[in-house]
């Protein structure tokens, strides 16, 4: 994505040039699947797909959304009447942005924001938190407080960015996916410890070790709002109270799980415990790089995850099991399914002789059944959400920029 097509896609919608272009980018997920609503550990990482927001002020206290990727041109909206349920579609996750800085304290301008994206949608790679990030800079630093003053802290802006899904949109998401588009650095995953808000770059390089990580994208669109992801929750958050907890975070020791009656229950309680312990299992062997095996003994955790998540928590679908299973015929070191379940995508650990192999072997598993052909992706620790330089112009940050910012008229609508 680069801030040359957000502003000419702005030209087109809003007939004038952009004050900034913001790109926050979409995440994977090495380790740690359902475990940050449970107050756990995760193991994320930007990705190299990204959303941009090309944005202006207004002066008349509304907000202009159109993005590219979706149909029925433009989205208006009241800034002042602004409450969950009153914007429903993808304008919601932006139009929620703004209501949780204004509900926040934060002073929200009106804008007109054009939005672009290469972060495929429903394939768990968190481009709703990635339109909520690019929105959510885009906001806070068209703003004039603002801008005279420190930014908003990136770890205040997740959490702002996180409300806007769960309160606004009614997705009942835990904090990895904004946190990771914010907080991460290339070359490095994310330790995110989700209770108490601490995180840490560690080390990963997998090209470095001869080894690269594919995106296999099943095609089948997944939806945290239809229900199997809250489903999910509540059934952690019952474990939880059953064991006498008040989450599974502090439970270390996955035979406590045997105290549960519910083999439900049971299951979903120890696919947490053990995902949280394979977090910390990967961060350990990536800190200690040294060791000859690392990556090998990554990819075992990782195949290890997926039949956590498919057999205890219940949440794979039947073209995610067809590619980890090709995969790992083919010379993948690990692989599993990614995200919030029931569609999306496939990680896989793969070592750069074995690339062309499992595309092959995955895409034949896939004509065998006459599925859809899957999409592969490279997977690269990438950068964190920031502004880009406009074509043109110097890069500049918060401070230097309140001296353009002029206020964008109405256009004809």
């Amino acid at each position: 994505m680069s801030a040359e097509s957000a502003a000419e896609l702005f030209l087109a919608r809003f007939g004038g040039a952009p004050d900034g272009v913001w790109l926050a980018p979409g995440r994977a997920n090495l380790m740690g699947e359902h475990t940050d609503y449970n107050d756990g550990f995760v193991l994320p990482f930007a990705l190299s797909q990204a959303t941009t927001a090309a944005a202006a002020r207004r002066t008349d206290g509304r907000l202009l959304l159109s993005s590219r990727q979706e149909p029925g041109g433009v989205v208006e909206i009241a800034l002042d009447g602004l409450a969950p349920g009153t914007v429903t579609g993808w304008g919601a996750y932006a139009a929620g942005v703004a209501w949780a800085l204004r509900s926040a304290g934060y002073q929200v301008p009106g804008a007109c924001i054009a939005i672009d994206s290469d972060v495929p949608a429903g394939a768990g790679l968190s481009s709703s938190a990635a339109l909520e990030c690019a929105t959510a800079l885009a906001l806070t630093e068209l703003t004039p407080s603002e801008l005279d003053g420190a930014p908003v802290p990136r770890g205040e802006l997740a959490a702002i960015a996180r409300r806007a899904e769960n309160e606004f949109v009614g997705v009942p998401s835990g904090i990895m996916d904004q946190s990771a588009s914010l907080l991460s650095q290339a070359g490095h995953a994310l330790l995110l410890d989700c209770r108490s808000l601490d995180h840490s770059q560690v080390p990963f390089d997998p090209a470095a070790a001869g080894s690269r990580l594919l995106l296999i994208n099943t095609r089948a669109r997944h939806h945290l709002g239809d229900g199997g992801y809250g489903r999910r929750r509540a059934e952690c958050e019952e474990a939880a109270r059953l064991l006498g907890v008040s989450s599974l975070r502090d439970v270390t020791d996955a035979g406590d799980t045997a105290r549960l009656a519910d083999p439900v229950l049971r299951r979903r309680a120890r696919h947490v415990i053990t995902d949280d312990q394979r977090v910390l299992q990967v961060t350990a062997l990536l800190r200690g790089s040294d060791r000859p095996d690392t990556y090998r003994e990554i990819g075992r955790l990782l195949t290890q995850a997926h039949a956590s998540l498919r057999d205890d928590f219940e949440i794979s679908w039947p073209e995610a099991d067809a590619a980890v299973e090709a995969a790992l015929a083919a010379g993948a070191l690990g692989a599993r399914m990614m995200g919030g379940g029931f569609g999306g995508c496939v990680l896989a650990l793969v070592p750069e002789t074995a690339r062309g192999p499992v595309r092959g072997a995955v895409s034949e598993a896939y004509a065998r059944q006459g599925w859809t052909a899957p999409e592969f992706l490279d997977a690269v620790p990438s950068d964190h959400a920031r502004r880009l330089a406009l074509p043109g112009r110097r890069s500049v940050g918060p401070r230097q920029a309140a001296g353009v910012t002029r206020g964008l008229e109405p256009p004809p609508l």
